[in-house]
């Protein structure tokens, strides 16, 4: 399919699509005037990268999880190194969390 199509079938803009192309998540071919053809797996990759984003990962993080999804909602298959990456994730996100509730408290102690 083309990316046109894609974009429609997923709700994903083409600048988009094409974006996850370039950070290495989503496969193409060209054909020979240039125009990018997705097979029919690319609407499930790009239902998982958007479900993946949604979690707060990165397209990097992405990158290194995405071949162990599986599913429309990106499942993931917690081998080793895929549950290491996760509870990395995870860690570095209650920091931040810890890190606004701090500023929400000093910021609150402002206010009568």
């Amino acid at each position: 399919m083309l990316i046109g199509e894609l974009s429609e079938r997923t709700g994903v803009s083409p600048r988009l699509l094409r974006y996850y192309e370039s950070q290495g998540l989503l496969e193409t071919c060209r054909a020979a005037n240039g125009y990018r053809h997705y097979d029919d797996t690319a609407v499930t990759t790009v239902r998982q990268i958007r479900a993946l984003l949604a979690s707060g990962l990165s397209t990097e993080v992405i990158r290194s999880v995405l071949p162990c999804t599986y599913g429309d909602e990106a499942r993931v298959d917690l081998c080793p190194e895929v549950r290491s990456i996760l509870t990395r994730e995870l860690a570095a996100l209650d920091e931040r969390i810890a890190g606004l509730q701090q500023s929400r408290g000093a910021l609150a102690a402002y206010l009568p």
